[in-house]
């Protein structure tokens, strides 16, 4: 989903009469590949249908909502895209609760057949809202071929690496949390809170990062955003042992680290102002695109790092559980994604 959109981008700016048709045959294709993946039988046929077909379908449904967000919002852009970005965040507090009680009671089949029944019927009347501020006049000129210049600027170039080092840790603790949680103890159910947390806390902090990088400094609230989560990483779950520092660190890390993407729309600001060729929405795919390629690096190489689990029983606390590289890379990859703010005070920018 990530690393396709600049090429879904593309083809909606220039056919963007087809954007609601577009997001309606996207939900369509989520639907279909969750139903599809209820008759796999091994892990192919999960790959090809959720891993491609429900990502694809994914974007091509999303894309819309991104592009025409810049025709309806201007001044609170970032408030906007913040409260958008929540909504992934409320879908976390809600679907791992409902999903444990379905797959528990009904098997992977039913639960992934029902789910893409209820997201139909959820997400179908929907598109009919997706629609540009002003009509589209049929006699419209095609515009030119997408424009990506910005991408050689030092600018973008900046931004784009600690956007993307950022992805690298990013993802690790809400894959491991729950791991670790039942490592010191934890219940399923109680493994399953620390994820639900995170996700929570990202809606509040999605929507309060959206607020502000209308009104501050992109770096600055980068800055904001990298202390926390950093903060959270080494000193709270590098030191937990118990369940309480655990749920304390899944709020602060969703909280700071969470909101990071909510200073997207800082960043296209800001590189359309040294750019002017630049379009901000191509600017979105393509930060988008350095997210994925973080997310898609960040899995065999987090298995790398607890390979053998190191460090276990020569370190202290969390440090010595065996995940103590995992642990020390999110805090430094989180660190070098707040790298802009020093390069705004080195005049790079």
């Amino acid at each position: 989903m990530y690393l396709d959109l600049p090429l879904v981008f593309a083809a909606y700016r220039q056919w963007p009469k087809y954007q609601r048709f577009g997001c309606g045959l996207g939900v369509l294709l989520m639907c279909a590949a969750l139903g599809l993946s209820s008759l796999a039988t091994n892990t192919n046929h999960l790959i090809v249908t959720q891993g491609i077909f429900y990502a694809l379908g994914g974007s091509i449904a999303y894309a819309p909502c991104i592009l025409l967000m810049e025709e309806w919002f201007d001044r609170r852009k970032g408030l906007a895209f913040g409260v958008m970005w929540a909504g992934t965040g409320i879908g976390g507090v809600v679907l791992p609760i409902v999903m444990e009680q379905l797959l528990g009671r009904y098997g992977f089949r039913v639960t992934l057949r029902a789910f893409a029944v209820v997201l139909f019927i959820l997400t179908a009347p929907l598109v009919y809202f997706v629609k540009p501020r002003l009509p589209i006049a049929d006699n419209r000129p095609s515009p030119p071929p997408p424009n990506f210049r910005f991408m050689f600027t030092s600018t973008f170039a900046l931004f784009e690496f600690c956007n993307t080092v950022e992805a690298l840790g990013f993802f690790l603790p809400s894959i491991y949390l729950p791991t670790y949680a039942g490592m010191i103890g934890a219940s399923t159910s109680l493994q399953a809170l620390t994820v639900i947390l995170f996700n929570l806390a990202s809606v509040v902090g999605c929507v309060l990062m959206g607020a502000i990088i209308d009104k501050l400094d992109v770096t600055l609230c980068i800055l904001v955003s990298t202390v926390g989560s950093s903060i959270g990483v080494f000193l709270i779950w590098g030191f937990s042992m118990s369940l309480a520092p655990l749920f304390v660190f899944s709020i602060v890390y969703g909280l700071f680290a969470g909101s990071y993407t909510s200073t997207w729309p800082g960043i296209m600001r800001e590189v359309v102002r040294k750019k002017s060729s630049a379009e901000s929405s191509m600017v979105f795919a393509s930060l988008a695109a350095g997210r994925g390629v973080g997310n898609l690096v960040s899995g065999p190489l987090s298995e790398a790092l607890i390979d053998g689990m190191p460090w276990k029983g020569d370190a202290g606390y969390g440090y010595g559980s065996g995940y103590g590289s995992l642990i020390a890379f999110t805090g430094v990859t989180g660190v070098v994604g707040g790298g802009s703010y020093i390069a705004r005070r080195m005049k790079w920018l």
